[in-house]
């Protein structure tokens, strides 16, 4: 009998060490529903979407760790469409960040971030769409599926039984699809010792894993030598990764790591729908996401034993932090899961040169005039090349025959 119960025991641990993908699914529907409107920073929306996140952290008994209960408020200003009604956009006031707090009794704290606000109804400047104003950009991937990763990680490490050897700050992030305001705000005003944070785990479009690859991108890996050892230890998980060293790049973890502290990206790649209206929650793929979270609870436990890993500086040499600078754009979205040679395109925009001289989904860009694009680096120096109204011959790949494709910036 003793047996029986020490195995029934360890197939509960293993049961519940899963992610359930079920309410992954349920947190973006709510949190990408029309009801939240795009849940632009400043609205009634976001309230909405923070009340949403408040109660989940209520109900895990968590701490508040905001100025004002769990919110932390900080100054947002908005007026690039005058027009606008409050409940459209913001000229003024305050967004939100959602902060909770997992105290283990530990001397160091690990940060687990994702932002949870998007463009609202198109009017601040950001969407892709052709004609985005007054259209609900209900951002589903970007970025309700990371905010439901902080939920769903808050749940496990709550209902664990494990009294880890970090404490856990979880923090959802508004005013990053606006400039990283949320995260510059809370690294700025921290409601815990910084140099008491060990590192910060930043999950921002964690919701289109590809089910055929299985692979996502990984940045920050350069961070701290601890990083490279604990994830090849996953190497034989259900997920691959695609690792990118710089800490650097579009998304709430730069604001960490300008402070010093190790960081981690988890991102399942941009798709055709990004900062659009499409980005609805029926994209979604819950169980893919739900291996990302068991991915990372992984290594979050794998790490564990390492009472603070070390810092280090990175080059940040990837194309969102690249000081490379040009004044024109071909309007395609990059396949950054995608090992070379060339840039393969993962979409392409509506009324942009691309589209316009024919590129597609799935073309490798191999050259641009006489430049070798083997990677996206190489792009990015080739568009610093051009002016407005140039041409450009444009070498591809496509479905396996190589074409030149003229394009007219």
């Amino acid at each position: 009998m003793k047996r029986i119960l020490i195995l029934l025991l360890i197939l509960s641990n293993i049961a519940f060490a899963q992610s359930d993908y079920k309410r992954v699914k349920k947190d973006i529907q709510y949190l990408s529903s029309d009801k939240l409107k795009g849940r632009f920073p400043g609205t009634k929306q976001e309230l909405m979407a923070a009340d949403y996140i408040i109660k989940t952290f209520t109900k895990l008994g968590l701490e508040p760790k905001g100025d004002k209960g769990f919110l932390q408020e900080f100054p947002f200003k908005m007026s690039k469409n005058p027009h606008a009604t409050d409940d459209q956009m913001v000229p003024k006031g305050y967004a939100h960040n959602v902060v909770a707090y997992l105290n283990n009794g530990a001397k160091y704290t690990v940060v687990v971030g994702a932002h949870y606000d998007h463009l609202g109804l198109g009017l601040g400047g950001n969407s892709l769409d052709a004609n985005p104003e007054n259209k609900i950009h209900n951002g589903a991937d970007d970025n309700a599926s990371g905010t439901a990763g902080v939920l769903e990680l808050a749940r496990y490490f709550v209902n664990n039984g494990v009294k880890e050897n970090h404490n856990i700050l979880f923090i959802c992030f508004s005013g990053e699809e606006e400039g990283l305001l949320g995260s510059k705000y809370f690294t700025s005003n921290p409601t815990i010792v910084l140099s008491d944070i060990s590192y910060m785990l930043n999950m921002d479009m964690i919701g289109r894993l590809n089910d055929s690859t299985k692979k996502i991108i990984i940045s920050g890996v350069g961070t701290s030598p601890s990083w490279g050892p604990a994830l090849n230890r996953r190497a034989n998980n259900i997920i691959k990764y695609k690792a990118d060293s710089a800490g650097m790049g579009p998304s709430d973890h730069a604001s960490f790591y300008l402070k010093n502290i190790p960081v981690l990206h988890f991102y399942t790649g941009t798709h055709t729908d990004y900062h659009k209206p499409s980005d609805d929650a029926h994209k979604i793929n819950n169980q893919g996401e739900a291996y990302v979270l068991n991915f990372i609870i992984e290594l979050m436990n794998d790490i564990d034993k390492e009472e603070n890993i070390g810092f280090t500086p990175t080059k940040n040499n990837n194309a969102s932090s690249s000081s490379t600078s040009f004044k024109v754009t071909l309007g395609v979205i990059p396949d950054y899961a995608f090992e070379g040679p060339g840039l393969r395109l993962d979409g392409v925009s509506e009324g942009k040169a691309a589209q316009k001289a024919g590129l597609k989904q799935g073309d490798v860009i191999m050259m641009m005039d006489d430049l070798k694009i083997e990677n996206i680096q190489d792009y990015m120096k080739g568009l610093s090349m051009f002016t407005k109204g140039q041409s450009v011959q444009l070498k591809i790949k496509r479905d396996g025959k190589e074409m030149i494709i003229p394009a007219t910036f």
